[in-house]
């Protein structure tokens, strides 16, 4: 089923292509709340909150753009909006795992992708935010100045700043790597 036809689906109402519309995008969304919103009871909340709004909108989706990109859109903006109100400043990039297409990945893979991970915490918010978009969740330019609402030129050059910045955290780490032996 194209995503016309499950659009037209879950606007027909039937329940069980609703089901299956928010499975094939409830990990989209809760990647894109995540990415903002650090208590787990304030994700799930907003997560619902997310695929009610994409629910009522639904009927005005004129396939512009793809799908996805719009329902990462609303939760990120929905997320953003929540952050605000509630004063939120911290990201939570623990559950976040950077994906390493082999299945059989050691235990160094996971440990450098826990340690990546730490490192990029270290970056400001809307630089972690570009980045993780771009690399983690493979949205282009494009998809990106939609989701965000960031004009082209911020985002590339958050998207540079956040590449330089994890530079000089990850060459300062090394130093005191090198110390330590």
């Amino acid at each position: 089923m194209d995503e016309k036809q499950l659009v037209a689906s879950v606007l027909s109402g039937d329940d069980g292509t609703l089901r299956i519309f928010i499975g094939k995008y409830e990990r989209l969304v809760a990647h894109m709340v995540a990415r903002v919103v650090v208590n787990d009871l304030d994700r799930e909340e907003l997560c619902q909150d997310v695929f009610i709004k994409v629910y009522e909108k639904l009927g005005t989706f004129h396939f512009d753009s793809k799908l996805s990109t719009w329902i990462a859109t609303i939760a990120f903006r929905m997320a953003v909006n929540f952050a605000k109100k509630k004063k939120l400043d911290q990201v939570d990039f623990d559950s976040v795992e950077f994906q390493i297409p082999d299945n059989a990945r050691s235990y160094e893979d996971e440990d450098l992708s826990r340690f990546v991970v730490k490192l990029v915490q270290q970056l400001p918010t809307n630089y972690k935010m570009v980045l993780t978009l771009f690399y983690l969740d493979g949205f282009s330019y494009p998809e990106i100045i939609e989701i965000t609402g960031m004009p082209e030129g911020t985002v590339k050059n958050y998207l540079h700043r956040a590449k330089s910045k994890l530079k000089v955290i990850i060459e300062e780490h090394a130093r005191k790597e090198v110390e330590l032996v």
